[in-house]
């Protein structure tokens, strides 16, 4: 029998798969689904056009001094063919968490201003209105927003989704020209300024126009808005979605200005003319229809609107010669509605 000698190096040698098979069994299972996923980030860029009319209006309440109404000046400035050119970039970060921007702007290419003004004794009918034609005005705007997913409908079919953000939007008129509409009796008769020597009244009949090549107005208005809501898009077929969203403006600061062009250089008022400050609040919405040519690219077509709308706020006048008054704000309100087309591409 031959005899077998193990020596210290041996038996290393020999213990060594035992030994790894040990180690082995005691390390711990992590499964696949264990493992860390890193979240997929999904990017959607979208260009797009918002085809709106606008109505920006604003009215104070000056009747403490005689003879005024209450209110004592309405101007509404209602435009028309503005195309809103918008660019949207909204990145997904897994199956949850959103942000988006979106800022869009156009050039305002017609509309009118209709400037009414009250006496007490034509008891709420305007006194004198004249009409100014819009043009060479503008807007633009940012929305930017960060939400979560908040449900999956069954089957797939679709996702609803809340939001919170900020939204800035700003908007400038200028109108030329003034027609004269109506002057009423008192309007032509009662004296506004019974101080200075002779009848000042507030307009005078058959007054002749002035050439709408003049500016007259330049209105500067700005809303600085919080945005809370929820937005919704549901599948109809795998190519065909329809979408929604409601947002609520909580929590709306305003500021507006108005110059009254012919009256500074007139001497008799400084630019601005007229400054307004207050808060508010404020909703939007849309709705529409999606189709998908394909995983990338899609279009939209559909409705929006934008409405803010003030809860207080003060008008403050600047003369020339640097004294200003303040009267309370009866009215300020933005009003902006009509078609959306736009396509996306994601990736």
């Amino acid at each position: 029998m031959k005899r077998v000698t193990w020596t210290p190096r041996s038996i290393v040698s020999a213990s060594m798969p035992i030994l790894a098979l040990s180690i082995l069994t005691c390390l711990p299972v992590v499964s696949a689904e264990e493992l860390p996923v890193t979240p997929r980030v999904k990017v959607d860029v979208g260009l797009g056009t918002w085809i709106s009319v606008g109505d920006h209006r604003w009215s104070h309440n000056a009747s403490s001094q005689s003879p005024l109404g209450n209110p004592t000046s309405r101007l509404t400035y209602a435009d028309h063919s503005t195309n809103v050119v918008e660019f949207t970039a909204k990145v997904s970060v897994g199956p949850r968490w959103f942000g988006r921007l979106n800022i869009g702007g156009a050039g305002i290419g017609g509309g009118r201003l209709t400037d009414d003004d009250f006496l007490t004794p034509d008891g709420g009918n305007p006194s004198l209105r004249t009409h100014s034609d819009i043009d060479g005005s503008n807007m633009w705007y940012v929305n930017a927003d960060a939400g979560s997913r908040l449900m999956n409908f069954p089957n797939g079919r679709g996702t609803l989704d809340g939001l919170v953000g900020f939204q800035y939007w700003h908007q400038k008129h200028k109108a030329y020209g003034v027609r004269q509409e109506i002057c009423s009796n008192a309007g032509a008769t009662v004296d506004l300024d019974p101080i200075t020597p002779g009848v000042q009244p507030l307009c005078a009949l058959g007054a002749a126009p002035i050439a709408n090549t003049e500016l007259v107005i330049t209105n500067d208005s700005n809303w600085y808005s919080i945005r809370t809501g929820l937005q919704s898009e549901y599948r109809l077929t795998r190519w065909l979605s329809v979408y929604g969203s409601a947002v609520l403006k909580p929590i709306n600061i305003f500021t507006n200005e108005d110059t009254h062009e012919l009256r500074v250089v007139g001497g008799d008022l400084q630019d601005p003319s007229f400054t307004m400050f207050g808060f508010g609040f404020g909703a939007d919405a849309d709705v529409g229809g999606k189709v998908n040519f394909t995983k990338q690219l899609a279009a939209q077509v559909g409705y929006r609107v934008w409405w803010n709308r003030m809860i207080d706020g003060t008008w403050k006048n600047h003369l020339a010669d640097g004294r200003s008054f303040s009267f309370p704000l009866v009215e300020m309100q933005s009003l902006r509605h009509g078609l959306t087309f736009g396509i996306t591409y994601s990736f």
